[in-house]
């Protein structure tokens, strides 16, 4: 395994190493926060660096599989809430037909258009190949929209999940609204964003918001395990099952078009599997 190194950046980025990047020989990508001392909060330097590793990691062909995880026996408290001390509050006298152009949340975050940047980085993307989360500590706020973004969810057993911005009246912005309820359901969702209340490691596993519980200190070499697992099997196949659950999820606008998509991203895939096994054959009564 090569040693971790951060996306390039400026030079005067005083923190280089804030994400962590590995790539092995095996395509598996790891990518990790790492700023233990604010318990992994993302702050905008940080969710730029997310993001970017993101996009290299999709782009990158030798690379199958991400296992995304947070360093220091935690994996992201959300939004790094010091840097609200460097935010200018507007002028409390201004009329409202100038609070829009005005508004602190815009002036500092971008709106939606396509796959661009999040608060948090990488949170209106659908990562374009399987990401599985090893979850250690906390993973709150926006950290446990970033959680979200993976396809599976390894937690240790002491881990909590929440949306503990709601006692501060902070919402959800990089996606937990739209995934959160996909994934465990409405009913459930709403229970948990409207609370805010914790969500321990039984529990997640019982929604179906963690795929498996291990014990303390277990996650990350757990999520690399099923990792390389998966990295053994057939990409093609693979990647194409898991763009028609998210198609028939998030974008279709009908069963029928989501069982189209679904045949028509398996006629792929199948005439190369069927190539691959009709050459086999031939190979085979060639040796008789």
């Amino acid at each position: 395994m090569n040693n971790s190194q951060p996306p390039r950046m400026p030079p005067s980025d005083p923190e280089p190493h804030s994400i962590l990047v590995e790539k092995t020989a095996g395509g598996v990508t790891t990518i990790g926060i790492n700023r233990p001392d604010r318990k992994n909060a993302i702050n905008p330097p940080t969710a730029t660096k997310l993001r970017a590793a993101f996009l290299d990691f999709e782009k990158d062909p030798s690379q199958k599989i991400c296992v995304f995880y947070g360093t220091g026996g935690t994996f992201c408290s959300g939004f790094d809430l010091g840097e609200l001390r460097k935010w200018e509050k507007p002028a409390e006298d201004q009329d409202s037909s100038k609070r829009r152009d005005s508004s602190i949340t815009r002036s500092h975050f971008k709106p939606v258009q396509g796959r661009n940047e999040a608060p948090l980085g990488p949170g209106r993307m659908q990562i374009e190949k399987p990401v599985i989360c090893a979850i250690s500590g906390h993973a709150v706020a926006g950290g446990m929209e970033l959680s979200l973004l993976a396809d599976i969810r390894v937690v240790e057993e002491d881990a909590i999940f929440g949306i503990f911005s709601r006692r501060f009246g902070v919402p959800l912005l990089d996606g937990g609204t739209v995934r959160l309820q996909e994934i465990i359901g409405l009913g459930r969702a709403l229970d948990i964003l409207l609370t805010g209340r914790p969500v321990a490691a039984t529990e997640a596993m019982h929604i179906g918001l963690a795929a498996k519980v291990v014990p303390k200190g277990e996650a990350f070499k757990e999520a690399m395990k099923m990792a390389q697992s998966l990295a053994a099997v057939p990409q093609e196949c693979l990647n194409a099952d898991r763009k028609a659950c998210y198609h028939a999820a998030y974008n279709s606008p009908s069963f029928e078009d989501a069982l189209s998509y679904e045949f028509e991203e398996a006629v792929k895939v199948s005439d190369l599997a069927i190539h691959k096994a009709m050459n086999f054959n031939k190979r085979e009564k060639a040796r008789l």
